[in-house]
């Protein structure tokens, strides 16, 4: 077995492509925070394809890890020379390796942070890109105000101590930046939430408001964010997955990068200080990319929250094993067909209807094995993003809201912490102290998890939807998910009959 390495890359299986570029030639002009399984399987992904046509030669990567569990990858990558395989795992079975060589350096923050410093203001880099989750912005999840009282955040506000957080490490980056006249670099967030460059603007500015007001508009008036649009699922490497790669292709790595096909970035022209050609390898670069992000939005993850609930209720544990089942991938066309895309604006260059089926086909890829538990986690910040909005604007107009209902009565459902089989649910979510609760109470007091005003709204409030949420919810603690959602029409039009 070969330990993946520079050296080692011309003894590889020849199936393996490698890069085709010389690194030692490259320099960095990104420095990335947050170097996960996402940002190796995308970002990295698409940089590694323009620098094998020869181009971005002077834009790798310098990852950075801020947290404690962030020195394993540093570890990892160090032992390979800042290289891993990363592998498309097609619905036949075949994988498909190749080697990515776009990370030209990792910096673990906590001890190499003046190196980070460094780094960030060294002149050659252009862009500092982010997969730090939406938690990592720092802003109340119903405010949207940066929290200023974050015990990381105000040991950073303190000019001598060794910044901690992704704030501290910018800001007073961009501020020696500016002091010295080189022009700032480009904030681009690659994480999976709407508008994602303007909250990273709300926050990179709001931390420097708390430092210096007018570094805080020189922010804001010079230094741009793009939004962009991500797509690609990428399940936790497992040792399984490790052990395969290195029985099916002979290649000992120890982080490699496993992922569906299908891989998408809609990234806003927003760079004043220049950025790769990344539309030459596949990347919809566009002047508006909301239309984009609403359709990813309400269609792909607003339908792994239609599947997971009742799915994880009905006995299934694999995404895929949700979508080949008749009865839920009707569920999911149906939702999003009658309901979610009659909520979207024409998006540029996309066929909606088409754009669902595939979502079907992509869900059932049986070889990326994604958890119906994984797409179950952190309900209470992803309901409100992608659910809500769709059954709002159905209640609206007057629309179908059927499905919509019985994704949050089956979340409702599945929030008790036990599925049909009676085995417990481990609850992953930052309300589950109060939602658990709430949830069970609702025997009864049947709609106790809708007063939960802070992730509901006014829900409560609608006669319409509190009559079909109740008969959903209790049809679901009588007959179980599966009838519930083959008898979905009748419980529809019952309710609808009562009102």
């Amino acid at each position: 077995m070969t330990a993946l390495s520079t050296e080692a890359l011309g003894h590889l299986d020849p199936r393996v492509p490698i890069p085709s570029y010389d690194r030692s030639r490259c320099s960095i002009g990104i420095v990335h925070f947050g170097v996960g399984a996402f940002h190796r399987s995308h970002e990295a992904m698409y940089l590694d394809s323009l620098m094998n046509q020869g181009q971005a030669h002077d834009l790798g990567i310098c990852g950075v890890g801020l947290l404690s569990a962030d020195a394993a990858m540093r570890d990892a990558l160090a032992e390979q020379d800042c290289l891993y395989t990363l592998v498309l795992k097609h619905p036949d079975g075949r994988w498909e390796p190749r080697v990515i060589g776009s990370i030209l350096d990792y910096l673990y923050a906590p001890e190499d942070h003046a190196k980070v410093q460094e780094r960030l203001v060294n002149p050659e880099t252009k862009i500092v890109s982010l997969t730090i989750t939406e938690g990592g912005y720092n802003l109340h999840r119903v405010t949207g105000d940066f929290d200023a009282n974050d015990p990381a955040i105000v040991a950073d506000l303190d000019r001598d101590a060794i910044p901690r957080t992704v704030f501290g490490f910018v800001v007073r980056a961009l501020a020696e930046r500016r002091r010295a006249g080189i022009a700032p670099f480009t904030i681009m967030s690659c994480d999976n939430m709407p508008s994602n460059g303007q909250v990273g603007r709300r926050a990179f500015v709001a931390f420097a408001e708390l430092i210096d007001s007018e570094l805080a508009t020189w922010i804001r008036d010079h230094v741009d964010f793009p939004n962009s649009m991500v797509d690609r699922i990428t399940p936790a490497t497992t040792d399984e997955d490790r052990a395969a790669l290195a029985s099916r292709f002979d290649i000992d790595d120890a982080w490699p990068v496993l992922c569906e096909p299908f891989s998408q970035w809609v990234l806003e022209d927003q760079f004043a200080s220049g950025r790769p050609r990344f539309e030459d390898v596949g990347v919809q670069v566009v002047g508006d990319v909301e239309p984009y992000e609403l359709m990813k939005l309400r269609l792909l993850n607003a339908s792994h929250q239609a599947l997971c609930y009742a799915g994880y209720l009905a006995g299934h544990r694999l995404v895929h094993d949700v979508a080949r089942d008749p009865l839920f991938a009707q569920f999911l066309l149906d939702y999003m067909k009658l309901e979610a895309i009659p909520s979207l604006d024409p998006v540029p260059g996309i066929d909606l209807q088409a754009y669902a089926d595939n979502l079907i086909e992509r869900f059932s890829n049986p070889e990326v094995r994604d958890t119906v538990a994984r797409l179950c986690a952190n309900s209470s910040d992803l309901i409100p993003k992608f659910i809500l909005p769709v059954l709002r604007f159905q209640l609206d107009c007057g629309g179908s809201i059927s499905r919509c209902t019985a994704v949050l009565a089956s979340w409702a459902r599945y929030a008790e912490g036990t599925d049909e089989q009676g085995q417990p649910i481990h609850i992953v979510d930052p309300l589950r102290d109060r939602m658990t609760p709430s949830a069970l109470r609702q025997r009864s007091d049947s709609t106790a998890f809708l007063r939960n005003r802070d992730v509901f709204g006014d829900l409560i409030d609608n006669e319409r939807f509190v009559s079909a949420y109740v008969a959903v919810l209790t049809s679901l603690h009588e007959a179980g998910a599966r009838f519930t959602l083959s008898h979905l029409a009748d419980l529809t039009s019952a309710t609808t009959a009562h009102s």
